[in-house]
């Protein structure tokens, strides 16, 4: 295991290798450039592939592509990028084509600024294309786990034969840490037997076709719409059983904060300097934001606890918070209007954290 000084970007690109990713397309967009360039001198040199496509929309389509041959593909953007990625994505979805897509959110809406935010939870974990799909929602907080969750992302795209999408923001992206690059342990994931692969490469010696539909082949698997709804939403329950979140100093916390990417480190030091004060306080981190941890708001609403949200936005996050406290307590937000600065360098900072602490302790 190599220990490295890794930009957050960077870190992207060496987890897809050390999960066996044979193939990147991507388009330049701030503040997720970094991928891109690492990708470009990186990819040729392990014998895997890197296009540099004409635009977010051909580099969605890209990945569909790749994604049907049955090779480990992924592509990055930022947050104008992902709003043309969206007719792509439903049909990944529909299709049911494992691979990864990293999302580095940026100011919006609109072209919005080139800087940080977390302004794209909505279109991520609730599906900005039509149609009402799912997808599994990973959310780093560190350089070492934009690298680790890739690896996970890719064993999640496999094992549910679904996209999966890191939603990781600026700071994250661009902030140095050290790295180990590790190669994570898996179970194994079913054989893709549907993937386009040629007659070969099946022992039924038969060629495989991927659609995004129904019923158009009478090879097709989905004889009727309904078919495919069910088979659908079967495998959407399935994925739900991926939460994933950390806690801390929870147990008797009477107010706990609620926070992901680079709002969660600086949640946490609030949290820290608010428990040298006396005040009860903790914080869960989801890292899963689809699916989302709300068995755990729900048991801590019931136990009395109040919650404050912490994200860098005018509020897209509070609302899974509510959904987990049912109504049963008070859940405060603390956003954009809180950045230390009125330019888009602007970012909410610890001790402005802690003001609201003590105001609502």
């Amino acid at each position: 295991m190599e220990r490295i000084l890794a930009q957050g970007n960077e870190a992207i690109g060496w987890g897809a290798v050390l999960a066996d990713c044979k193939a990147f397309f991507g388009y330049p967009i701030t503040p997720q450039n970094e991928i891109t360039e690492w990708f470009a001198r990186e990819m040729p040199k392990r014998g895997g592939v890197f296009v540099q496509s004409q635009s977010e929309t051909g580099s969605v389509n890209m990945l569909y592509g790749a994604a049907s041959t049955g090779v480990r593909c992924l592509t990055s953007t930022s947050s104008v990028g992902w709003a043309l990625m969206q007719e792509g994505m439903s049909h990944l979805a529909n299709a049911q084509l494992p691979c990864v897509i990293v999302l580095v959110q940026r100011g919006g809406p609109g072209t919005g600024t080139t800087r940080h935010a977390q302004m794209d939870y909505l279109s991520a974990t609730r599906g900005g294309g039509n149609g009402g799909y799912k997808n599994i929602v990973l959310a780093p907080a560190t350089v070492q786990e934009n690298g680790d969750l890739v690896q996970l992302a890719f064993h999640l795209a496999d094992k549910y034969r679904n996209p999966v999408i890191i939603l990781t923001d600026g700071i994250i992206g661009q902030i140095a840490e050290p790295l180990e690059v590790r190669k994570m342990d898996f179970p194994p994931t079913p054989a893709k037997d549907w993937a386009v692969a040629g007659k070969d490469a099946h022992s039924d010696g038969q060629r495989r076709i991927v659609l995004s539909g129904w019923g158009q082949l009478a090879i097709d698997p989905y004889p009727t719409y309904m078919s495919l709804l069910k088979d659908l939403d079967k495998k959407y329950h399935a994925m739900e059983q991926e939460v994933r979140y950390e806690s801390y100093r929870v147990e008797d916390a009477r107010l706990v904060l609620i926070a992901y990417g680079y709002c969660a480190r600086l949640a946490q030091e609030a949290v820290v300097a608010a428990r040298k004060e006396g005040k009860k306080v903790g914080m869960i981190r989801p890292v899963t934001l689809w699916p989302f941890p709300y068995e755990i708001l729900r048991g801590l609403a019931l136990k009395g606890a109040e919650f404050l949200v912490v994200e860098d936005s005018m509020g897209q996050l509070v609302d899974d918070v509510k959904i987990g406290a049912e109504g049963r307590t008070r859940v405060s937000f603390l956003g954009v209007f809180a950045r230390h600065l009125p330019t888009d360098g602007g970012m909410i900072l610890p001790h402005r954290v802690l003001e609201e602490i003590n105001r609502l302790t």
